[in-house]
């Protein structure tokens, strides 16, 4: 979430409306903006871009995970629509039934060696 910093205005004698300096309004904006840096993890950002083999490990190591979590979560989707599928065929449904059976048949065939 990013916060928007306001800018406060100088008088020509150099102090704002409220009668603070310009100098001090300077340095805490200056402050905030250090520990909105530090909270962000710039430092971390910019020593992961001067080291590029550990970025592409990184991204590596996730795209593995990131494939495998979707070659896991298709297979237990085909197994529990397969499931639904011959609940609907053993209801015996007369147009669903030949339908789902047509399609379960299919797949067994592949499934077989």
């Amino acid at each position: 979430m990013a916060r928007r910093f306001r800018v406060k205005r100088v008088t020509s004698t150099g102090l704002t409306p409220t009668g603070s300096t310009a100098a001090g309004s300077l340095a805490s904006m200056v402050e905030r903006l250090a520990l909105a840096l530090e909270r962000s993890n710039v430092l971390d950002y910019t020593m992961l871009l001067q080291r590029p083999w550990r970025l592409l490990w990184i991204n590596f190591v996730g795209g593995m995970a990131r494939g495998l979590g979707i070659g896991i979560g298709f297979t237990v989707l085909s197994a529990i629509l397969l499931y639904i599928l011959r609940g609907l065929m053993v209801a015996n449904l007369p147009f669903i039934g030949d339908l789902i059976a047509t399609i379960v048949r299919l797949v067994e065939q592949q499934l077989r060696p």
